[in-house]
């Protein structure tokens, strides 16, 4: 189940958003686990460190879940 996290624009980029969520623990964390394909954007891959999130996406990383939602 995933928790929700707000955001307080219309996006967020996903490397961000990783910390935001407390996902990952910094920048660097993020930028390996998404060079490595270790993380999901709506059930796919996502590669792309700053790809835009909107209110709606789930991020996946080790089986943990957060849901982008409007703050």
């Amino acid at each position: 189940m995933a928790h929700d996290v707000p955001i307080g624009d219309d996006s967020i980029r996903l490397g961000q958003f990783l910390k935001l969520a407390s996902l990952l623990d910094s920048g660097s964390d993020a930028k390996s686990a998404i060079a490595d394909g270790q993380v999901t954007v709506n059930g796919d891959v996502e590669v792309r460190r700053g790809r835009q999130l909107h209110p709606g996406d789930t991020v996946t990383i080790g089986g943990e879940s957060a849901r982008v939602t409007q703050g």
